[in-house]
C-alpha cells in the first residue's frame, strides 16, 4: 500500500530540509520569527508532493504517504527546534498534526502532477 524506498527518500529530503530551516532559524533570528510555521509547512507540503508524485498510486494512497513523509519529517524538524530552545514543547504535537495535513494536501496535488504527467 504504500512503497517503503519511495517514502524514505521523500522524508530524507523534508527531514534535511526541515533541519536546515532550523539551524538557520537558531543563528537568524529573522527566520526563525519570519519563517518557521510557514517554512516548515511548505516542506512537509513538499515531502508529500514528492512521495505521491513519484509513486502515482491515486489519491489517497498519495494522501496517506504524503502525510506520513510531511508529519515525520516535521516531528524531527520541530523537536530540534524545541531543543534547541527555539520553539516551545507545545508546538511538537500542534506542528507535527498541521504538518501531517499539508504532507497529505502535498500528496494530493503530486498525485494530481503525475496524472497530468501520464503516469
Amino acid at each position: 500500500m504504500i512503497d517503503a524506498q519511495i517514502l524514505q527518500r521523500a522524508i530524507s529530503v523534508g527531514v534535511l530540509l526541515q533541519f536546515t530551516l532550523v539551524v538557520v532559524g537558531h543563528y537568524v533570528p529573522w527566520v526563525k520569527d519570519n519563517a518557521f510555521a510557514f517554512g516548515g509547512m511548505m516542506i512537509s507540503g513538499l515531502a508529500g508532493l514528492l512521495y505521491a508524485r513519484e509513486f502515482a498510486a491515486g489519491y489517497g494512497r498519495g494522501a496517506m504517504g504524503g502525510a506520513i513523509a510531511g508529519g515525520f519529517c516535521a516531528l524531527v524538524g520541530t523537536a530540534v527546534s524545541v531543543l534547541l530552545g527555539d520553539s516551545a514543547l507545545v508546538v511538537l504535537p500542534v506542528g507535527t498534526a498541521v504538518c501531517v495535513l499539508t504532507g497529505a494536501i502535498g500528496g494530493l496535488w503530486g498525485q494530481l502532477g503525475a496524472r497530468l504527467s501520464g503516469r
